[in-house]
């Protein structure tokens, strides 16, 4: 389909990075990414050489990945708002042979922070204009297409040869690397595309940054596969957004849950929108509240998808046509994951599921005991970057990987449903105390825009609840607004947040994630101040 619009760039482009937006025929995007490859080539750049990305989403980004891939690169994405702090720990990692960002980026100078890190031995390349003289300007490099195919002639590239190294925090604060080859990706796309009833030739937006599993396994990989459109959105912006919806008028698309939740719950803004060319739409990156998913269901007849995923290789989504419920999809997962590959017609497990008690102890076979959810399978990776003692935390003795996260196994072991993080639990007088739980439950809180329940230390009981609100359009909202409104979902007693504190906003990651610990920090640093 070399005539098919294959992508489409954010028409705010110029407002947050350079130039007009870009609408790409795979033809187009072919010459770039061959132009590209050429030129990082011709610099030097060869098979398993790691390149460093720091862009936002624009179509540029989109063809040095495939450039990257073309050549046998590695590419290494990294977050528009890192700086030097996290840069210079993940160039000690991976040791970047070449670095690629852009000369505009608003309220970021990539150029200058980056380059007391680039040395001798790194070379810059960038996009946009005014490019400085010590960089390889990608925009005014020739095509050379004799030097390409003599490099591909030469060079062997495997399907299991690394693709991608992107980026996790480690617990103590040292960023780990997360190797994926070109097989762990397309291994992956299908769960999407599936799922989300995609269709050759379909529209896709993607709000989400090129840096991670949602965007380049969910969005990108099955973007390939259908040869669709891809329409790239940054950063996020709920007007532009919805206008993109209407304009551009996608099949599928991801959001936030925040992002949904206030969408569902501003009638006036719900009865602008014209969400009518959506088959469904993804969500993940955080809990889901299940009010929230049946609103969408019931007053707008479009199925919200539930897709819990890392970077490391897990990818559970639950469809509507698997579980039917929308308050049970918003934390029920499939027990392992059986998908059609490319090449057949009889679906294979690509992922096995297990549940294992926290501190140890035997696999968990009766419903309803939290366990932590371990798996395994092809497109889960095999340790993290130059790093043998973090994966050697990571993995159990016969090879599962142990994801940190919380569940416990429903209706008779078909699905599993999410409970929580192991590190976030509270323990309140020796019960646990999922926190994800009760924040599900206040994101249906007509007064709340957000909220996250944490653990405040507590001398008698080891840990009490605390709760942050971020009240809506002014609403007082005290602690008692919050009990008794979770007294009527029926939630136990022993759950109820005992202190509250008001928030202008959460803080989050660069995936849009609440930073909970940052949250309980915030919160004690009130208590000291008296606030």
């Amino acid at each position: 389909h070399p005539d098919r619009i294959a992508l489409v760039d954010a028409p705010n482009r110029k407002d947050f990075a350079f130039g007009d937006p870009k609408r790409l025929t795979y033809a187009q995007l072919q010459a770039e990414v061959e132009r590209y490859a050429a030129a990082l080539v011709a610099a030097g750049i060869g098979k398993d050489d790691v390149i460093i990305i720091q862009l936002p989403n624009i179509s540029e980004f989109v063809a040095l990945y495939f450039a990257a891939a073309t050549i046998g690169a590695i590419v290494s994405p990294v977050a528009v708002q890192y700086r030097s702090h996290e840069l210079a720990a993940m160039f000690g990692i991976v040791e970047p042979k070449a670095f690629i960002c852009a000369t505009q980026m608003k309220g970021a100078d990539h150029i200058g922070t980056v380059r007391p890190l680039l040395g001798d031995t790194i070379t810059l390349f960038t996009v946009g204009p005014d490019a400085p003289a010590d960089a390889i300007n990608l925009d005014t490099e020739p095509a050379r297409p004799e030097q390409l195919l003599s490099h591909c002639a030469a060079t062997k590239i495997d399907a299991d040869d690394v693709f991608t190294i992107c980026w996790t925090s480690g617990t103590t604060g040292v960023p780990k690397g997360v190797p994926r080859s070109h097989n762990h990706w397309v291994g992956i796309a299908p769960g999407t595309y599936i799922a989300s009833r995609l269709q050759d030739g379909d529209v896709m937006l993607n709000p989400f940054p090129l840096i991670n599993m949602a965007s380049i396994g969910g969005i990108t990989m099955s973007w390939l596969r259908i040869a669709g459109t891809m329409v790239l959105h940054h950063p996020f912006d709920p007007q532009i957004y919805l206008a993109q919806i209407a304009t551009e008028r996608p099949s599928f698309t991801i959001a936030p849950p925040a992002i949904l939740n206030m969408l569902l719950q501003n009638e006036e803004l719900l009865a602008k929108v014209d969400l009518s060319s959506l088959r469904t739409i993804g969500s993940g990156s955080a809990p889901l509240a299940p009010a929230m998913v049946q609103g969408f269901q019931e007053r707008l007849d479009l199925p919200v998808i539930n897709i819990f995923g890392s970077n490391e290789g897990m990818s559970l989504i639950t469809a509507p046509d698997v579980v039917p419920d929308p308050v049970e999809r918003a934390s029920y997962f499939p027990n392992g994951l059986d998908l059609t590959p490319y090449y057949g017609n009889s679906p294979r497990r690509i992922l096995e599921s297990r549940l294992v008690p926290p501190n140890g102890g035997a696999v968990i076979e009766d419903e309803g005991v939290p366990g932590e959810l371990q798996i395994r399978g092809p497109t889960v990776f095999e340790g993290y970057w130059k790093s043998p003692e973090q994966t050697a935390a990571a993995f159990t003795d016969d090879g599962w990987f142990k994801t940190g996260d919380l569940f416990e196994i429903v209706q008779g072991g078909r699905f599993l449903k999410f409970t929580g993080r192991c590190k976030d639990l509270i323990i309140r007088g020796g019960v646990n105390i999922s926190p994800e739980e009760i924040d599900q439950v206040l994101a249906g809180h007509p007064q709340l825009a957000e909220a996250c329940v944490f653990a405040l230390p507590d001398p008698v009981m080891g840990e009490r609840i605390g709760v942050a609100v971020v009240p809506r359009d002014g609403a007082e909202v005290s602690l008692d607004t919050v009990t008794t409104y979770l007294r009527e979902q029926d939630l136990a007693v022993f759950k109820l947040p005992e202190r509250l504190f008001h928030f202008e906003s959460l803080p989050r990651n660069v995936t849009n994630k609440v930073m909970r610990s940052e949250v309980r920090e915030m919160a004690l640093a009130m208590i000291e101040r008296g606030d």
